[in-house]
Order: structure tokens, then C-alpha cells, then sequence
């Protein structure tokens, strides 16, 4: 690949903040690939990060979503944020952030986005399950492994030679996946690449890997997303929030605790509170796999 073309994965991954981008609900869709833990609580895996799609801007796309537990049960969907629209838990998280109250704090913080990335693999190794080898799937990962492909592409120190880890050919590296369990998370440090090298030698396996790779595009339509009003009536549904009480619960915090309440906090724009990032942002998505299935069966 082009000096040139590394400069732009370089670009593209500094500015990824969570473009206009979706996907499809992981637990029945059979495209879609992690990693699983062993009886010991580890667990390992090596994949090969694939190229742009044709037709497509990068070899990967990134989403927002909220996933978390009210009265009212579980709500777990994207977030309309991102696509650059409103999002009624952005609103109501940016509310209870503006109150400078601890307390309303901390609920927007359970409440936050969670940002996702998605690329397509090729799955080299895969103890757990040997039938998912040889085969093309979406990977989605969080921000841990993100950091590991931009540091591929920008290495941090002058002795380390930049790879492309979406090449097939030389200038790319099978990434092997290694996960711990760390107070209770499950954690990606240990991951890492292999040395530059070919997939294959066989050019035409080369191209039998492109061909089958999955579009992105088709996972970042508008169609994927509820409207807002659909995501307002589950939100408020969800924390047992009507009518007035859906926008004065974090007003009536600030009164109790005589502070100022969020209709005069508001009168200057502010941003969302702040997406952030923990340890636990790689694993908490494998966990939210589950709460999704039971959320679509209750």
C-alpha cells in the first residue's frame, strides 16, 4: 500500500469519533464473530483485519448506543447521535450533567454512550469454535482494540516500523486476540500483532477473501435506527418517566438540594455529557449481547 493510502488510515482514525454509522443486532445475526473465554477464563483468538469494501470509505465504521437497566426494564438501542441527530437520552443525560449535581451526575454517567467499532475478519484461529476458521465475518471491538490498529499504523516510537493491519499482502499482520479477565472485565492488553506477513500466498485466495467480505454500508442505513419518537416513548418507559415527570426529575434533585434548576441551567447551550471511557468499554459489549436478547424477548 501507498504512503499515501497509510496517510489516510492515519487520518481517518484520529478523527473517528463515532460517524454516521449502525448495526444490526449481533445475537441472531450470523455475519457477526467474537471471541470466546475458555474454561480457564482466558481466552485467544487470531484474525486478519480486512480492506475497505468496494465502493466503501474505510475498512471499518463506528456507532454510538446506550445500554442500561430502569423500572421499566432494559433499554438497549442506538443512539440517533450517531447520526449527528437528537437522541432523547443525550437530551435528558445532557439535563441531569447540567446540573452540576453529583448525584444527577452520576445517573448520566450509567446512562452514557457506549461508541462500537466494526470491521470485517478473516478468522484464522479460533479454539473455541474451529468451524468459525478459514471463514469472513463482521468483528465488532471497542475502543482497546481500535487504540492497537492506530498504533499499528502510528507507531509510538521511532524503532517500530508502521504496519497496514487491513493489508492482505506484506505490509499487513495477523492480530492475535488475547483476553483476561481483570476484576471481573475482560481485558485486551495482552493483544497483539504478528509479524508483517501475506494472508496467503495464493493470490487467488487472496481474492476469495475480498469477495467475500461483508458491506459496512449496509449496516450504517438510517432504516437501523428507531425514530425519536419511538426511542422517547421506550426511554421514558424504561425509568417510569410520563408526561411532566419525563422533564422535571433532575429539576426537582437540583430544588431539593437548593441549587439552580436545569430551566435556568439551560438558557446557554451546552455540550453532551461526555462519552466516557473505562476498562471495561472492550467487554461491557459482549455482556450487552445478552441483555439485548432478553430485552427482545420480554
Amino acid at each position: 500500500m501507498s504512503n499515501s493510502s497509510l496517510d489516510k488510515l492515519r487520518a481517518a482514525m484520529e478523527s473517528a469519533s463515532g460517524p454516521a454509522q449502525g448495526e444490526k443486532k449481533s445475537y441472531n445475526d450470523d455475519t457477526m464473530w467474537k471471541p470466546e473465554l475458555d474454561k480457564t477464563g482466558n481466552g485467544f483468538a487470531v484474525v486478519r483485519f480486512l480492506p475497505t469494501p468496494e465502493g466503501e470509505e474505510m475498512p471499518w465504521v463506528s456507532y454510538f448506543d446506550h445500554g442500561f437497566q430502569g423500572p421499566g426494564g432494559w433499554y438497549i438501542e442506538k443512539s440517533l447521535t450517531t447520526l449527528n441527530k437528537q437522541d432523547p437520552v443525550s437530551e435528558y443525560n445532557s439535563q441531569l450533567w447540567n446540573t452540576g449535581i453529583e448525584a444527577n451526575k452520576e445517573i448520566a454517567r450509567k446512562q452514557k454512550r457506549r461508541l462500537h467499532y466494526m470491521s470485517n475478519v478473516y478468522v484464522v484461529s479460533d479454539p473455541k469454535n474451529p468451524d468459525n476458521e478459514g471463514k469472513v465475518f463482521k468483528y465488532r471491538y471497542g475502543k482497546k482494540i481500535f487504540e492497537a490498529l492506530k498504533e499499528a499504523i502510528s507507531p509510538a516510537f521511532e524503532d517500530e516500523k508502521a504496519i497496514n493491519p487491513f493489508d492482505l499482502r506484506g505490509e499487513g499482520a495477523n492480530f492475535k486476540i488475547k483476553i483476561r479477565k481483570v476484576d471481573g472485565y475482560w481485558n485486551y492488553d495482552k493483544s497483539e500483532f504478528s509479524d508483517p506477513a501475506p494472508l496467503f500466498e495464493d493470490e487467488d485466495k487472496l481474492n476469495e477473501v475480498v469477495a467475500s467480505m461483508h458491506s459496512l454500508s449496509d449496516v450504517i442505513s438510517p432504516s437501523e435506527f428507531k425514530s425519536y419518537d419511538e426511542l422517547k416513548e421506550k426511554f421514558n418507559r424504561v425509568l417510569g418517566l410520563t408526561g411532566a415527570t419525563a422533564t422535571s426529575t433532575a429539576e426537582s434533585v437540583a430544588e431539593d438540594m437548593e441549587e439552580v434548576p436545569w430551566s435556568d441551567v439551560n438558557k446557554e447551550p451546552v455540550a453532551e455529557a461526555p462519552v466516557i471511557q473505562s476498562a471495561s468499554d472492550d467487554d461491557s459489549e459482549d455482556a450487552m449481547d445478552y441483555f439485548k436478547k432478553l430485552a427482545s424477548d420480554s
